[in-house]
């Protein structure tokens, strides 16, 4: 990830400079500083993110044919221990992935809803049950949720699923934009017939006259790292299977 390979890059260029090596250490200074810069840079940000989260277009409704066996809704972040409401609990991204696959549920309510997701620590309760609680509370009767809360990657999940619907199953998939092109391809894998629903867009549409665009942020720090891990997880996504 940029943030911790520059901050290599200046621990190091400062101790080539600490050992006399001063053309050297200026020299790993200002790569440090210049990749630095570039990654937290609104044009370079959006420019690598881009291709990931316009791969497929936004769905506005459940497709006709084939009809969809199910609404998945795949796994994020929540804080299961904090003192607050089951929507409050989930993270950014879980909210939003939540808020459209009930969104797209509304239309066929007759289909199973099933979030997915578990936690990488066994002492903490799983994404998948907390998408539970909060999809109770927006009106999804029980007897529609489907939870599969045993699966820790998108590799996992995507087998989750085929097990509980089995093969060649149309399933609208709704994840983060940045990261459907990789969730598709696991589906896709799985030997499942996934429909893309991508949601929790972080390009900034519309704003690239705008100041902060511009400027470099923390923001577009962020979009970058999303950009390059994304990047890396379709590299693996032939070894996982």
């Amino acid at each position: 990830m940029p943030l911790p390979f520059c901050l290599g890059l200046l621990a190091l260029g400062a101790l080539l400079l600490k050992c006399r090596y001063r053309r050297a250490g200026w020299s790993t200074l200002a790569l440090g500083v210049a990749v630095l810069t570039l990654a937290s840079w609104g044009p370079v940000a959006e420019r690598l993110l881009l291709p990931l989260e316009t791969r497929y277009p936004a769905l506005q409704d459940l497709p006709e044919t084939p009809p969809a066996e199910a609404v998945v809704v795949l796994g994020g972040g929540w804080r299961p221990d904090a003192p607050w409401s089951s929507v409050g609990r989930l993270n950014d991204s879980s909210a939003i992935r939540l808020t459209e696959g009930i969104r797209l549920w509304r239309q066929a309510p007759d289909l199973p809803l099933i979030v997915t997701g578990a936690s990488h620590d066994p002492e903490e309760a799983p994404i998948a049950r907390g998408y539970g609680e909060a999809a109770k509370t927006f009106g999804v009767p029980e007897a529609r949720l489907r939870m599969l809360d045993r699966a820790t990657d998108t590799g996992q999940e995507a087998q989750a699923v085929r097990k509980a619907l089995g093969e060649g199953a149309t399933v609208v998939l709704v994840t983060s934009a940045s990261h459907m092109p990789r969730a598709m391809r696991h589906f896709q894998k799985a030997g499942l017939n996934p429909v893309a629903a991508p949601t929790h867009y972080l390009l900034d549409v519309g704003k690239q006259h705008s100041l902060g665009y511009w400027l470099p942020s923390a923001r577009h720090l962020h979009k970058t790292e999303r950009a390059l891990y994304e990047a890396l997880g379709l590299l693996v996504v032939e070894a996982e299977h």
